[in-house]
């Protein structure tokens, strides 16, 4: 394909931190580090951006837009106003609710950039980094959300209808002792035991495509309540507050695959395990609790799903809540326990602050 002229970028200015274009074709851009990267708007005038950000949700009224509330999506709009001088809009890939948290959520944002020296004056699109950097220069002071990615996608591409799949994580911290300050509002604090071998036959049960009306709020606008849940299970980890030297009472961690919200599979879990310091903890050194992360994965879920499952295996871990050996009516038994406890002062549901979005999955180059 030969070179169109338009459609080529200018890379005058540029940083020595900035990857070199050195060859360029009408669709795409070879870097120097032979990484190919699709061209940004050629109309020089309007440029969608596809952006992955984290947040801790303690603060935050929830990921969505609201009125005099601070939200995720209210304080990235507001970044961006302070960047390009004007108002955005941000449209999300996935709605979380107060309190939940995310290592990567995902939206996109469309920008003219206009001339702050030349009132009306159209200049080219900024580039991912140079976006990448100067949002997050302005969530500074904000301190519980950053931009961590940020690509050019062309301009019928939406966050929330290209998502592929999406997949999201809870904490369980099990144990009698007070919760350390460090994991509060991180994790839910269950003070019983959990049986990890039940809770993963309950996965088993969950997974596959079923009919998920019990598995839902209330305030669910979906129209169906059938969804398909591809992966599913619970494993138990190191704690994210595990330091090196803390002998008494800390995690043999073998490898990085051990750390929390790694892909670790349930047969790894006999790889760590928590010692046993009894009376023997030295004088101020916490004891840590058994940690246990849920992952579960599907193209899209129903309002409070993941939280709701989450408290039903919890129920199984603690022995509320028992499951028999036939699949189906494992399933009856399920549905039919988290009704009976949506009509009563104990709430099925699993708490807000131990739910992380964790990863949006897109088909892009």
């Amino acid at each position: 394909m030969s070179e169109n002229p338009k459609h080529s970028l200018e890379t005058t200015h540029q940083s020595h931190q900035r990857p070199l274009k050195i060859a360029r074709t009408g669709e795409e851009q070879i870097l120097e580090s032979g990484t190919v990267s699709k061209p940004m708007n050629p109309n020089r005038r309007l440029q969608r951006y596809l952006v992955a950000f984290e947040y801790i949700g303690t603060r935050f009224s929830g990921s969505q837009q609201q009125l005099k509330c601070r939200t995720a999506v209210g304080v990235l709009e507001e970044a961006f106003r302070e960047f390009i001088g004007q108002p955005v809009s941000i449209f999300c890939s996935s709605r979380t609710d107060a309190g939940v948290h995310a290592l990567s959520n995902v939206c996109h944002v469309d920008v003219e950039r206009i001339s702050k020296r030349k009132p009306g004056e159209v200049l080219p699109p900024h580039e991912p980094t140079v976006v990448r950097r100067a949002v997050n220069h302005f969530l500074q002071k904000e301190g519980d959300i950053m931009v961590t990615d940020v690509r050019c996608v062309p301009t019928d591409f939406h966050a929330r209808y290209k998502a592929q799949e999406r997949t999201y994580f809870y904490r369980l911290l099990s144990g009698s002792e007070s919760l350390s300050i460090f994991e509060k509002d991180r994790a839910w604090h269950v003070p019983e035991e959990l049986d990890l071998h039940a809770m993963q036959k309950a996965c088993e049960v969950l997974i596959g495509h079923h009919d998920f009306s019990s598995f839902r709020a209330s305030g669910c606008q979906a129209k169906s309540p059938i969804r398909t849940i591809d992966e599913l299970h619970v494993s138990e980890v190191p704690s994210s507050t595990y330091f090196p030297g803390m002998e008494s009472n800390a995690y043999s961690v073998k490898s990085a695959s051990d750390l929390p919200f790694s892909s670790t599979s349930d047969s790894d879990s006999h790889r760590f395990r928590l010692s046993n310091g009894g009376n023997n903890v030295g004088f101020g050194i916490r004891k840590i609790h058994h940690c246990y992360v849920v992952k579960v994965r599907a193209r899209a879920f129903l309002y409070h799903q993941v939280r709701l499952i989450v408290g039903v295996l919890k129920s199984v871990g603690t022995g509320d809540l028992i499951v028999s050996d036939g699949e189906a009516t494992s399933l009856y038994i399920l549905h039919i326990y988290v009704n009976e406890r949506k009509v009563t002062a104990a709430s099925p549901m699993a708490p807000a602050h131990g739910l992380y979005l964790g990863h949006v999955k897109y088909d892009l180059p």
